[in-house]
């Protein structure tokens, strides 16, 4: 497991580094929100220990950016800020956990568990595998096939989603285009046509074949 400790008290940044190290997780530790964010565009971290009041960017204008990029770390901000509106602010602009200055190290710990246990179980929920080697990640929009990434625009990955969750249902040309186009005006059935084509050649360059039906007169369906 990675955190990345964001800290501007060298102290406490390294005797928490050390004490985290020393419970088996890697970690990255820096002393500014500018740097925190340059961490984490270069890697993907299970956890971020983000200090409220820090230099160049605090801690609550990183955990924005940080949903902003859609980035699926928990997030736990460390902070002496201990106001019910303090606590609020962090928790509303994306914190998963909120920890008052000065904490003890094994409720730290506590913490961090909790919110990986939440993340491990919303990664479980975002996911469902098909029997025919075909996986789906709705929380980062990513299609597999025999663990091998798809590379799916967000328009494919909604078609060949909501057909693999109604699989052996013919669904109407209607309720897909409704579905993927939010009832857009202008949206043309051929425009439906063409992304089907698209998203069948991604699965056939893959090595898989066929795999979307057409029902003529009706619409289109992934056979159970």
């Amino acid at each position: 497991m990675k955190i990345l400790l964001a800290e501007d008290d060298r102290k406490l940044s390294k005797i928490l580094g050390f004490l985290l190290k020393k419970e088996g997780y890697s970690v990255d530790i820096v002393d500014n929100g500018e740097d925190a964010l340059s961490y984490l565009s270069i890697t993907n971290y299970d956890i971020v220990l983000l200090d409220w009041m820090m230099p160049r960017k605090n801690g609550i204008d990183v955990c924005i950016d940080i949903r902003k990029n859609s980035k699926n770390c928990g997030v736990i901000m460390l902070t002496a800020k201990d106001t019910l509106e303090d606590r609020i602010n962090g928790l509303d602009n994306g914190a998963d956990d909120y920890i008052v200055k000065p904490f003890e190290f094994p409720e730290l710990l506590a913490r961090i568990r909790s919110v990986l246990r939440r993340q491990n179980n919303q990664y479980q929920n975002n996911t469902m595998s098909f029997e025919m080697g075909l996986k789906i990640d709705k929380s980062n929009f990513t299609a597999y096939l025999h663990d091998k990434d798809l590379q799916l625009t967000r328009r494919e990955f909604q078609l060949l989603s909501i057909l693999l969750q109604n699989m052996g249902t013919t669904l109407p040309r209607e309720q897909i285009i409704n579905n993927i186009w939010n009832d857009e005006d202008g949206i043309s059935s051929n425009a439906l046509d063409a992304l089907i084509k698209l998203l069948r050649k991604k699965l056939a360059d893959a090595g898989k074949q066929d795999l979307i039906k057409t029902v003529h007169g009706i619409g289109y369906k992934i056979e159970a």
